[in-house]
């Protein structure tokens, strides 16, 4: 019998999990969804065909791994969903996190001098990347009526809603993780702040009750989930924030990394909301209920390109067949002999946050092949986080104790040996890789008693494999020093424009 069903419910698909009592995944189901793009920089979801595949992912494994004890769930984030709470029904498409429609009204509040009041409350920047000028443009452009019936919330709202019984008295919920994410709510005290909602016109009866990460949201609904009726829906976390804990970073100090089309470097800095950090942004990372010693705050830094950048090798220019080549033709050598490359193919992300930053290739030669630029594609993902997790230290004073990595991109061990080199700390794989869902269903377990402490749950954390430094630090800097030079002729293209 699963111990818990995990939802996953991503930008391109919704899975659902079952982990055993060990922490082991044994099922999964998997359905895609639909991607629209009605406008160029629009992106666009339908919620209801999310609400489906939830529905059935959940039937798929529940039939195979049998009834759990609780249903945890993890969430893209920042995706916007407006709903009339009288029938169900969506007001409008989801608004989802990576729509830009929104840029221009983040650059008119910016100039207008918001960002300040934004940066000290939330922790994070005017970006239409986040979800309350997507709330404002529903409310004022998007044809959703702000009425007693309207609910507007992120994704993990409108699941855990349906779930529990929609207009049937289902729980209007969401978590501090997902709710420090849209620009409306004071991470240091923790509530919806009433200077944002007025800010960005986002009724406070629209919104979610915010509630722990890891607490009892709710039951499964009759009829909504077949031999599901009654289970607990236990525990919630934005995706980012799930993985780190399904990473076991549980003390202070403690970082994650998910390489996937871009990265997102997350360290846990403990119980205390730090200031807001130049080139980073702060979060929730969990609030585990009981106190404020029970929450766990994290510094994030986003990274644009990663294996965006090995897509781009095979597609832009030819160079490879298949992605998988990029790893062998990286270790085929074991110096670039100077050649760098910084993948600003969509500007630069943290800590730089610099949109007009280009792509660039330096340091090339006669002798310069293949394999040397395919290194110089492996070794600036290893860079740029490098220069996220150094700006982490530098602003928090919390030195990186180890890396814990997952992502499609972690299997290159190239990759993750150049990282550990470059951090100068070891680089560990975990056995389980799906360490976003077994986040969620950690946290559900966690609130019904499948795991009794975090101790526990640390101890089903296996290394699959763990990459220690193998050049000094030295070493290190003078390659990283390259880096950087490299980076800065990328930020000065713009600046060279006539």
């Amino acid at each position: 019998m699963a111990a818990v069903i995990a939802i996953d419910a991503g930008t391109t698909g919704v899975r659902a999990l079952a982990v055993d009592d060990a922490g082991t995944v044994t099922h999964r189901s998997y359905v895609e969804i639909r991607q629209h793009y009605p406008r160029p920089g629009w992106v666009e979801h339908d919620a209801d065909e999310i609400r489906q595949a939830v529905i059935r992912t959940l039937t798929e494994v529940a039939e195979a791994a049998g009834r759990p004890a609780a249903i945890g769930l993890t969430n893209q984030r920042e995706t916007v969903v407006a709903w009339d709470r009288r029938s169900g029904r969506p007001l409008h498409r989801a608004l989802v996190w990576q729509d830009r429609r929104t840029a221009a009204r983040c650059q008119v509040l910016g100039e207008a001098g918001h960002l300040p009041l934004v940066r000290q409350r939330t922790g994070l920047v005017l970006d239409p990347y986040f979800s309350a000028t997507k709330m404002e443009w529903l409310l004022t452009e998007g044809g959703v009526e702000a009425n007693a019936d309207l609910a507007v919330g992120t994704v993990d709202s409108w699941v855990v809603w349906n779930l529990t019984g929609g207009p049937e008295g289902g729980a209007l919920v969401t978590d501090p993780s997902n709710a420090s994410r849209t620009l409306l709510y004071d991470i240091a005290e923790r509530r919806w702040d009433d200077e944002l909602l007025d800010l960005f016109g986002v009724p406070r009866a629209a919104l979610a009750e915010v509630v722990p990460s890891s607490g009892r949201l709710g039951t499964v609904a009759p009829g909504v989930v077949p031999g599901l009726d009654g289970v607990p829906v236990a525990g919630v976390a934005g995706d980012q924030q799930a993985a780190l804990f399904g990473q076991a970073c549980f003390e202070p100090g403690m970082a994650k990394n998910t390489y996937g089309t871009g990265s997102f470097v997350l360290m846990n800095v403990g119980a205390e909301c730090p200031a807001p950090l130049e080139g980073l942004l702060t979060s929730v990372a969990w609030d585990l209920g009981g106190g404020t010693d029970r929450v766990a705050y994290a510094l994030e830094g986003a990274v644009f390109i990663t294996g965006a950048a090995i897509q781009w090798l095979r597609d832009g220019l030819g160079l490879i067949g298949e992605a998988a080549e990029v790893g062998p033709l990286a270790e085929s050598i074991t110096d670039t002999e100077g050649v760098y490359f910084v993948p600003a193919l969509a500007g630069l992300g943290s800590p730089w946050w610099d949109p007009r930053a280009r792509g660039v290739i330096v340091g090339i030669t006669r002798g310069s092949g293949r394999g040397h630029l395919a290194r110089a594609v492996v070794e600036a993902m290893a860079f740029q986080t490098r220069d996220v997790v150094d700006a982490m230290v530098a602003t928090s004073g919390r030195e990186v104790v180890g890396m814990r990595v997952d992502g499609g991109v972690s299997v290159m061990d190239v990759l993750l040996q150049v990282q550990a080199d470059q951090l100068q700390a070891p680089v560990a794989r975990p056995a389980q890789t799906e360490t976003t869902a077994v986040g969620a269903a950690w946290l559900a377990g966690l609130a019904e008693g499948v795991w009794s402490s975090l101790d526990e749950l640390a101890g089903l954390w296996q290394p699959g494999a763990t990459f220690e430094p193998r050049v000094s630090r030295g070493g290190a800097d003078t390659r990283h020093a390259g880096w950087l030079r490299a980076v800065e002729r990328a930020r000065g293209w713009a600046r060279a424009e006539p």
